[in-house]
């Protein structure tokens, strides 16, 4: 038997690993969620009948919902600008972010010079950098969009690192052996390599563009659900409050929802990858 197995495999060769298909989700996998939230939501409206919480410290659904539909032409006309702001954001800091893990990558000095740099700057709170970007370029646009690619900029440029590098050396020893140029091996072996990391990253930036947008409007601006969110607890109209709150968060599940689609479309294989 056992001499069989051995001669078999001699003439068939060594099996061959097989990739891993990412599995697709499941009618029963996407209702949970749905479902998990339902209850929370039920919990809340019952929460605040039985202990008769007031209005101005935690709203009841319905009024969050009651407001939402009084006022949602008002939210819709500011969340553009959030929209905007958070887009352009997440763009321009993940753009920065990969362009700066490729120079790392093929530049050691440059990781060494530059990385601490980089470390310096994600240490420093968004709330006291927006201030002084608002002062240096005033209250439209600018601000917010540096400071939503600020947020975002920091995980991908370690996603991307760690990504460019997870190259297996055998095939880039092989890849030497053919005389690939760097050109070659970035595009054709450690991009291909970095996506999984690379997505893992941009999943995480997808909401922290929006924080950091909201948090730019708080600082100085006429429009934006940041700005909403501080008339709204100025004037203590916390059914507004809320409501502006649930218009972020789906905004942001909705742009981390994207991120994950294009995943799927892109990385069709399962990998081992901790944001």
């Amino acid at each position: 038997m056992s001499t069989t197995l051995t001669d078999r495999r001699i003439t068939e060769g060594p099996e061959l690993p097989v990739q891993k298909r990412r599995r697709r989700p499941t009618l029963g996998r996407m209702l949970l969620p749905i479902g998990v939230v339902v209850g929370l939501i039920l919990v809340w409206q019952l929460a605040c009948s039985v202990f008769n919480i007031p209005t101005y410290i935690i709203p009841s659904p319905v009024e969050v919902w009651q407001s939402l539909s009084e006022n949602w032409a008002m939210l819709m006309q500011n969340t553009w600008p959030t929209l905007i702001e958070s887009v352009l954001g997440f763009a321009l800091g993940n753009l920065v972010a990969i362009l700066l893990a490729v120079l790392f990558v093929h530049w050691k000095l440059a990781e060494r010079a530059l990385m601490p740099v980089a470390v310096f700057i994600r240490t420093i709170p968004i709330v006291a950098v927006a201030p002084v970007l608002v002062i240096m370029f005033g209250q439209g646009y600018t601000p917010k969009i540096l400071i939503a690619a600020l947020i975002s900029f920091f995980p991908t440029l370690v996603n991307m690192v760690k990504g460019l590098e997870s190259v297996d050396k055998q095939s880039l020893e092989l890849l030497r052996v053919l005389s690939a140029s760097r050109n070659e091996v970035l595009w054709k072996v450690r991009m291909f390599a970095s996506l999984p990391y690379l997505f893992a990253s941009l999943k995480i930036a997808a909401g922290n563009s929006v924080i950091g947008a909201i948090v730019a409007e708080w600082i100085g601006s006429q429009e934006g659900l940041g700005y909403l969110i501080i008339q709204a607890t100025y004037n203590f109209n916390t059914p507004l409050l809320y409501a502006t709150m649930t218009v972020a968060s789906i905004m942001a599940v909705l742009f981390f929802g994207l991120i994950g689609l294009i995943e799927r479309l892109v990385v069709t294989w399962e990998a081992d990858v901790k944001a």
